[in-house]
């Protein structure tokens, strides 16, 4: 599945580097590059991309300005020379905030973002069509040839597997092909959260959190750098 790109900035030479490092990446097709937002404006009203990235320092109109302009914007990786905008850029849900002069390494590692989004969004879709299906109180999943029942209280945590998700419960641990980001969409948000690209927890089941560890029925879960802030917010929660 190729990602469709766009490329908005006012100055040349970046617009060759973003070309340059696009080509470089089979999974990257580039649509269009843009020398100012109007540009890129009139070009999204006939196309689609999957996308932007977006510079941010630009004459007339701004990237975050351009990027406020747009009703349902695809994926969003600012690209700039200055460091103070990275709050600016996340509370606009930008996946990625790149400092120039870009490294090749840092930029495919932001392009992976945007892939790996794709890639659980096709799966969401066919979890939606096959997978699991959520009800008050519990789930049903499909592990192997049978379709089974689930009470949300009962979950401590889930595990991803290399071929495999495991549901653990006090009782049991059920295996389903399922994928982790499937699962989390059918599940509670204010009962379930990903701590780690491997771990769903159930929140009312931790017993103590140390350092980059929680632990749940005795069970040790590391807390991915990614999600630590997330887990913070939540546990100010309660």
């Amino acid at each position: 599945m190729k990602i469709r790109c766009l490329v908005v900035d006012d100055e040349r030479l970046a617009l060759e580097v973003m070309e340059g490092y696009i080509e470089r990446v089979p999974f990257l097709h580039l649509e269009k590059l843009c020398s100012t937002p109007l540009q890129a404006l009139d070009f999204l009203s006939r196309n689609a991309v999957d996308v932007i990235f977006l510079d941010i320092e630009m004459p007339g109109l701004s990237g975050l300005q351009f990027l406020q302009t747009l009703r349902n914007p695809p994926a969003v990786i600012l690209t700039t020379a200055y460091p103070q905008f990275a709050v600016d850029a996340f509370e606009l849900n930008a996946t990625d905030y790149l400092l120039k002069p870009i490294p090749f390494q840092r930029f495919l590692t932001a392009v992976q973002k945007v892939q790996s989004k794709q890639l659980d969004q096709a799966t969401s879709i066919a979890t939606a069509e096959q997978g699991v299906k959520p009800s008050e109180g519990h789930i049903f999943t499909k592990s192997g040839t049978k379709t089974v029942r689930i009470d949300l209280a009962e979950i401590l945590f889930i595990e991803g597997k290399k071929d495999h998700v495991l549901i653990h419960t006090k009782a049991r641990n059920i295996s389903t092909q399922v994928s982790l980001s499937g699962l989390l969409e059918k599940l509670p948000a204010e009962q379930f959260l990903r701590v780690h690209r491997s771990f769903i927890i159930a929140l009312a089941k931790i017993e103590t959190i140390e350092r980059n560890r929680i632990v749940i029925d005795k069970t040790e879960i590391p807390v991915g750098d990614f999600y630590r802030d997330a887990l913070t917010k939540r546990i100010g929660l309660y």
